[in-house]
């Protein structure tokens, strides 16, 4: 059986690139790399060609972004601090039309600009009783996973299998979540990067019914100050860009918008455009 992903290493006297492998998304992502550009960019081409993935995301330093550009590739968002305090440039190329081509972009537009015309609330909203906010365990696991079974009919990681969310616990990702007599009704994550002192907040899912008193924002605000009291300042997010409610959270607890995605990966019924969210967490 082909695996979802997996992580592949290519290293010569000339250059090294770690690639990550998205079988799922029909994608294929560059997480490191050194050496010659153009060697690499070659070698991009030809795992491309051996398994047909329609998008190349780049994840390039500052003073390769404009060589990129050069070579067809384009500046599609880029987050502050990504790599140990060094911004990080998110360079795609799309290989068929259909891949390249939104047909929400307008929409999505629109939401973002009627989110971010409203003023930054600090107030908090005030929620029933019932709810509690922990941190997850392993034993979480098969609620977890039933929850965004739940929330999500499609999503980019099979966050819907237990083994899977018990391995994401195990490696260090941190679960916060909602509980409301004795059932998980929100949940949220972050996966960290101790070697590039980043993290993704990520995973997030609500229960429908449970989505009017800003269990999101509070489950952030925990793994915000997770992420802080472990050194961790870069924290983003990559989120629905037609999802209203979870734009709204990140803007509202002070992210940047720094740029939209392109079809990006299969989440909730299809492929969707992702917007990116950037805070530094140092300013708390």
């Amino acid at each position: 059986m082909k695996p979802t992903y997996e992580t592949k290493n290519a290293k010569t006297t000339d250059y090294s690139i770690q690639l990550f492998l998205d079988y799922f998304n029909e994608r294929l992502r560059v997480d490191h790399y050194r050496g010659n550009m153009t060697m690499i960019l070659d070698e991009l081409e030809r795992v491309v060609g051996q398994h047909r993935f329609s998008k190349i995301i780049f994840y390039s330093l500052p003073e390769h972004w404009q060589l990129l550009l050069s070579k067809g590739f384009e500046l599609e968002a880029m987050i502050k601090g990504y790599f140990n305090g060094t911004d990080m440039y998110m360079m795609t190329s799309y290989k068929e039309i259909e891949r390249r081509t939104s047909n929400s972009w307008i929409e999505e537009d629109a939401t973002l600009h009627t989110i971010m015309e409203k003023e930054r609330k600090t107030e908090e909203l005030l929620s029933p009783d019932c709810y509690h906010f922990r941190k997850a365990t392993v034993q979480d696991a098969d609620q977890l996973a039933d929850l965004y079974k739940k929330v999500f009919a499609v999503y980019p990681t099979p966050m819907n299998n237990a083994e899977y969310v018990k391995k994401m616990i195990s490696s260090g990702n941190a679960f916060y979540v909602v509980e409301c007599d004795k059932q998980l009704v929100s949940a949220a994550s972050a996966e960290i990067n101790h070697t590039l002192h980043n993290a993704e907040l990520t995973d997030c899912a609500t229960l429908l019914d449970h989505r009017k008193y800003g269990l999101m924002k509070k489950l952030i605000i925990h793994l915000e100050n997770e992420l802080k009291n472990n050194g961790i300042h870069c924290a983003y997010s990559i989120a629905r860009a037609r999802s209203f409610g979870m734009n709204a959270a990140f803007y509202q607890l002070g992210y940047e918008y720094n740029g939209r995605l392109t079809n990006n990966c299969y989440i909730y019924e299809k492929l969707e455009d992702m917007n990116v969210w950037v805070k530094d967490l140092s300013t708390l």
